[in-house]
């Protein structure tokens, strides 16, 4: 079923009317693995049994404030210490200046030429500690796809030995995603304050998941004060910048940190003292021909040609890094030189110059000692970019501190009573209306701590129940602890994925639940949550879809509750010849084949959100005929689609057969011969779409291993969890269709 024949006959099939992904639950994901290395960390930190006894006893800590807010939470008793030991703070610590050298440099692939001493060792004294990020190290497919490569050694190896000579230093931590690294070091004499560390990464790539752009991050507690560094890849391209901001925000919302005591929620990276943003952050100089930036900066005029970069004017409007300090740029921009010179791009493309490097920080107490670019270095296509900022850091006095706990004590011991916890809600019965596929909807619930003590609440589950709630609802959050007086807001957050979808889509599932807010001590209290769920193509069976020759959205709900019993029964008996594909499915591949077959980058660079949530509806809704949004978007739209199907396009029952096949290309070939009608079906038509945008692959730079991994993973799902091996062997098994 070759594409061209498809579509030479697609005058629209009989009766065919013409991120992003979040899995809630798993909001720091990423495809790839973090790699991450530690040296003793907390060292003198007492044992967390020592820590437990310490709070049951409520007797006081010697020195380190952060050994009791750090422990485990044991009940009402223990939240309300950590609680007024926080209102207290000033009463016990005291301030110290400590100097971070931070520093960013996008390498383009290349391995270390030439020393990093002139970017790393460009300060008089040591610094306390060193953040070094790069991005691109590895440009590779192999670190693409598999994560690995030889050029972290290579560049963890050119960092340590261009540290400042008059210091030694300790590696605290190093974490990588794809080309992204961060690298952690701290003088050794502060390593033993040094506690609580954590690395996490997201990808904010295709489909919200591929690791080739987003975010790397570590956070930790240096005496009591909370600290996250995060070094970030940004979406490339002059006009993206509005997908740059889209990937900022969801690195914030997503890149999320265990904390000690498993019963509290992930801390945020905005829930910290110290914010350190470094990075490619890709934003660029728009508005002004190439002559006219070149000519500001031979004239040294940094001030005005800074008015026409996009970030500074995003944060004016306040759309990315509110709250966030970028010190005065007086250096010229760091993107885009010829490799190995000090010259502007030469190329074809003749890039406009730009500061796509940058380092911005966020807290109080912080002073910029200096901001600079290092022309010195010629490796890449960037200039690396540092900045030395000194730091007040919050430290204990071991007295005062005695003084304040035992105090605090005394009066806990005061008020407690027999008094009995309880709490006003401000409504009891919440409604989503209309809620779709992959759109988050919220509600917020506020509870007023109207009783004489403190109280302690959490969402419990009901009898004979996993959880406390839908999998399609959050409460957010799901426990906490109000002061007696104080209020908390807690968001009821409603978002159907692929795991979700298809029961509400058949009507075997409804947006309805009910939760128990449990008081300790006090009594239970219970929340109707209901809404309608509008039936989406995505997550519904390739059989449901191929019966539909109307918009999902237009059919009966018990219509759509019969379709899904007889889904995957090719003996079921059908009024109708159903059509060959899903029309959904033809909508978006016909777009993309009239008009992105010489796309490039076409399926490797992500869509907007709001463009995503536009193509849905009209492939749900049928109106209009034709798809908006970019290409991208429609790309992207697909991908999700496959993603989101119950039963992917080579059912599970077939999964097996295809991995002892995959080297025996005519063995291939007969297991899809094999597939029912429907999934046989879809599976040649992407087949040969795929073949015709292989036939432009100089336009659109796509190639058989970039098509295999991506669309592999999608068509030949494992039922249970994939390793490596069978990764490869799925991609193998499609190549032979891409032939």
């Amino acid at each position: 079923m070759e594409m061209s024949r498809i579509m030479k006959d697609s005058e629209k099939p009989s009766d065919q009317k013409g991120s992003l992904e979040r899995d809630k639950g798993s909001s720091n994901s990423g495809t790839q693995k973090t790699r991450a290395y530690s040296s003793q960390e907390s060292q003198g930190l007492s044992s967390r049994e020592d820590r437990d006894d310490l709070v049951r006893s409520s007797s006081h800590t010697t020195s380190n404030k952060a050994q009791i807010l750090a422990m485990p939470q044991f009940g009402l008793r223990d939240n309300l210490i950590k609680c007024e030991l926080m209102k207290s703070e000033d009463i016990y610590t005291y301030l110290q200046n400590f100097s971070f050298f931070l520093g960013t440099y996008n390498v383009n692939g290349q391995t270390p030429k030439e020393s990093l001493f002139p970017w790393l060792n460009c300060t008089s004294d040591p610094p306390d500690m060193y953040c070094v990020g790069f991005q691109e190290l590895d440009l590779s497919k192999e670190a693409f796809f598999f994560n690995d490569t030889p050029k972290e050694l290579e560049w963890t190896k050119a960092v340590s030995e261009a540290l400042h000579p008059d210091a030694k230093y300790a590696l605290v931590k190093l974490v990588r995603l794809v080309g992204i690294m961060l690298i952690f070091y701290v003088k050794n004499e502060h390593a033993a304050f040094i506690s609580d560390v954590e690395a996490e990464t997201v990808g904010t790539g295709i489909m919200g998941r591929m690791g080739n752009k987003g975010a790397v991050s570590i956070r930790f507690r240096f005496h009591n004060s909370d600290i996250c560094v995060v070094n970030s890849h940004l979406a490339a391209h002059i006009e993206e910048y509005e997908r740059r901001n889209q990937d900022y925000k969801d690195i914030c919302s997503r890149l999320q940190f265990r904390q000690l005591d498993p019963n509290q929620p992930p801390l945020t990276i905005m829930k910290h003292d110290v914010i350190l943003w470094i990075g490619d952050l890709n934003y660029r100089i728009t508005e002004l021909e190439v002559s006219n930036v070149k000519e500001l900066i031979s004239n040294k005029d940094f001030e005005t040609l800074h008015n026409y970069d996009q970030l500074k004017r995003q944060i004016d409007e306040e759309a990315v890094f509110v709250g966030f300090v970028e010190g005065d740029i007086d250096f010229q921009p760091t993107y885009k030189y010829d490799t190995g010179s000090d010259l502007w791009d030469t190329s074809e493309k003749c890039r406009v110059p730009a500061w796509c490097d940058r380092i911005l920080y966020r807290g109080k107490n912080i002073v910029q000692k200096h901001y600079q670019s290092h022309m010195a270095l010629k490796t890449s296509d960037h200039k690396p970019v540092s900045s030395l900022l000194q730091i007040g850091i919050k430290r204990v006095n071991p007295d005062d501190y005695k003084r304040t706990f035992e105090e605090i004590v005394r009066n806990i011991d005061k008020m407690e009573n027999e008094c009995i916890p309880s709490v006003t809600l401000s409504k009891r019965e919440f409604h989503f209306t209309d809620l779709k596929y992959m759109q988050h909807q919220a509600e917020t619930l506020s509870l007023f701590n109207d009783g004489q003590v403190p109280c302690q609440f959490e969402f419990i589950q009901k009898p004979n129940e996993s959880t406390y709630c839908k999998a399609w609802l959050t409460a957010n959050p799901s426990k906490g602890f109000i002061a007696n007086g104080g209020t908390v807001d807690i968001d009821f957050e409603a978002f159907v994925n692929r795991s979700t979808a298809p029961e509400l889509n058949s009507g075997q599932e409804q947006i309805e639940d009910i939760l128990v807010l449990h008081l300790e001590r006090g009594k239970d209290y219970f929340i109707s949550i209901s809404g309608n769920y509008l039936p989406s193509c995505y997550g519904s069976s390739i059989h449901s879809l191929c019966q539909l020759k109307e918009p999902i959205q237009d059919m009966p709900q018990e219509t759509l509750r019969e379709m899904a019993e007889k889904s995957g029964d090719e003996n079921a008996e059908n009024t109708e010849k159903p059509l060959d594909i899903p029309k959904e499915l033809w909508m978006m591949v016909d777009h993309l084949f009239r008009s992105a077959l010489k796309q490039e980058d076409i399926f490797q660079q992500p869509g907007l959100r709001s463009e995503f949530a536009v193509i849905r509806d009209c492939l749900d809704t049928g109106i209009p005929d034709s798809l908006p949004g970019s290409n991208h978007s429609v790309a992207e739209a697909l991908l999700l689609f496959l993603d989101a199907l119950p039963q992917p396009v080579v059912p599970f029952s077939f999964y097996q057969q295809c991995l002892e096949s995959c080297s025996n290309a005519s063995q291939c070939e007969k297991i899809i011969s094999m597939l029912p009608q429907c999934h046989k079906n879809v599976f040649n038509y992407l087949a040969a779409f795929l073949r015709e945008l292989l036939k432009n692959s100089a336009s659109n730079r796509l190639d058989v291993n970039i098509l295999a991994t991506i669309f592999a993973s999608l068509l030949l799902k494992s039922p249970t969890k994939q390793d490596f091996a069978e990764k490869r062997k799925t991609q193998e098994f499609f190549q032979h269709f891409l032939a």
